[in-house]
């Protein structure tokens, strides 16, 4: 009876994976809330930093739609809590890395949203999320605004529009939590965050809104986004160059970036859930700056792991915080398909 009764159990949960399986599908929408809550602030500094950010929680539909070719399994969309006043921007696409078992069956698993880095072909962050499916979670690669399929007829936001549009990005990152775990398969209670370079910084921010995401893994950015633009190198130089060309310099691009500064709020951060991955040798965002922002969000050494590297050259090092970030996560692995 004891064998009939497991049979039966192994079936229901078969049964169920595979029903959540067939209501993900291109056309299938699910009802999404903001859950969004930054709760007490005892900083004025770091309370109008939050009041710049934030924006009236509502409902909202998430839909899925078919994937682009080698973007992932699906194609996630939801409206923009922040609107630019641009139609094809203002709806929010994530690309789904579906974590699936050895049979190819997607499985229930804790999910991650990932923010790319500041190249056009997102290349990093489809690495990442491609990597993180790999090690048995869902994988959420969020398009930040004006990136794939928000860019409509190749616009690009001009250098004035840098603080409205990362100010979109974060909320968009914050939302897309709430998105997510409006999806079947997703384990509700285990949502993370991680972010490289560009995304990084967005990382830090969004995550410092309130306490939405169980753990947050922040990769090549730090603290004093202005300082970064002002004095960094290649990435960070051709911010500064279009920023230059829209008058955005001095005093004026402090006053600007200071809307979004990471460390007006990093100190909201988890640290026992919060890791920042530096390189040694980085010329764009220079180990000065993730210093900063390891001391604000009070990590502690263990929580900073520093990389024999610059800021490029630390794509060997992805292995290992794939596997870093599984163990913080999952402690115990799980089979999964091969790609």
């Amino acid at each position: 009876m004891f064998r009939t009764f497991v049979i039966a159990l192994t079936s229901l949960a078969w049964t169920t994976l595979a029903f959540a399986e067939l209501t993900v599908v291109p056309g299938a929408t699910f009802a999404a809330s903001d859950t969004l809550d930054t709760g007490t602030e005892s900083s004025p500094d770091a309370k109008a930093c939050l009041d710049g950010l934030v924006w009236q929680a509502s409902d909202f539909r998430v839909r899925c739609e078919t994937a682009r070719e080698r973007c992932g399994d699906l194609m996630i969309q939801f409206p923009s809590p922040v609107t630019s006043g641009d139609v094809a921007n203002d709806v929010v696409t994530m690309e789904w890395y579906m974590a699936r078992n050895k049979a190819k069956v997607p499985i229930d698993a804790p999910a991650i949203v990932v923010v790319h880095e500041s190249g056009s072909g997102m290349t990093a962050g489809r690495m990442f999320a491609g990597g993180l499916r790999m090690q048995g979670f869902h994988a959420f690669m969020i398009q930040l605004p004006y990136y794939g399929e928000r860019r409509a007829n190749g616009k690009r936001p001009s250098g004035e529009n840098l603080v409205p549009v990362i100010r979109q990005a974060v909320a968009d990152v914050r939302r897309a939590r709430d998105a997510v775990a409006a999806l079947p398969l997703v384990d509700k209670e285990n949502i993370s965050l991680q972010g490289t370079s560009l995304g990084g910084f967005v990382t830090a921010t969004a995550a410092s809104l309130d306490r939405g995401y169980n753990h947050v893994f922040i990769m090549l950015a730090g603290g004093d986004l202005c300082g970064v633009i002002q004095n960094g190198q290649k990435d960070a130089a051709k911010f500064r160059e279009e920023l230059t060309k829209a008058g955005l310099t001095g005093e004026k691009l402090k006053s600007a970036v200071a809307t979004i500064e990471p460390t007006r709020i990093a100190h909201r951060l988890d640290p026992a859930t919060t890791w920042l991955y530096s390189a040694q040798f980085d010329t764009v965002v220079p180990p000065a700056n993730s210093y900063l922002l390891a001391k604000t969000a009070n990590l502690e050494p263990s929580h900073h792991i520093e990389m024999l590297a610059n800021h490029y050259t630390g794509i060997i090092y992805v292995p290992y915080l794939l596997t870093h970030m599984q163990q913080q996560i999952s402690p115990v692995a799980v089979d999964v398909a091969s790609e």
